[in-house]
């Protein structure tokens, strides 16, 4: 029987296959000049988020489905609707500076250290 870690490692694969698929028929229909693929995933994840932590959380259904959807295959498929799901609770215990720099400083840090990253690869592998 798989454990948690087990379950939540084969939502993963399951997530990122679909993030794969969403992102295949995005380009073969929308074309490739604007990350649709990406927009759309964010945007469907996000919103199986939110009632995957309705139906899950809130009701105490969560027992392993929750690792399993939530963690597994909503992370797998994108990570920003756990980030969606982390701001949305700051702001509802009223913590709207610290969801602020949550959002901030996340976006910012993220495509910072992406850009570091691509230099320190450029500049080591060329």
């Amino acid at each position: 029987m798989l454990n948690t870690f087990g379950l939540v490692a084969v939502g993963g694969a399951i997530g990122a296959m679909l993030r794969y698929s969403v992102y295949l028929s995005s380009v073969r229909i929308l074309g490739a000049s604007f990350p649709f693929g990406t927009m759309i995933v964010n945007v469907a994840g996000s919103f199986l988020m939110g009632i995957a932590a309705v139906v899950l959380m809130q009701r105490g259904q969560a027992g392993l489905l929750a690792p399993f959807l939530m963690i597994g295959v909503l992370g797998g498929f994108t990570t920003f609707s756990a980030f969606s799901l982390d701001t949305l609770v700051l702001i509802e215990k009223g913590k709207l500076a610290l969801a602020s720099v949550y959002v901030f400083g996340s976006v910012g840090l993220s495509i910072l250290a992406l850009f570091t990253g691509l230099l320190l690869a450029r500049s080591i592998w060329g």
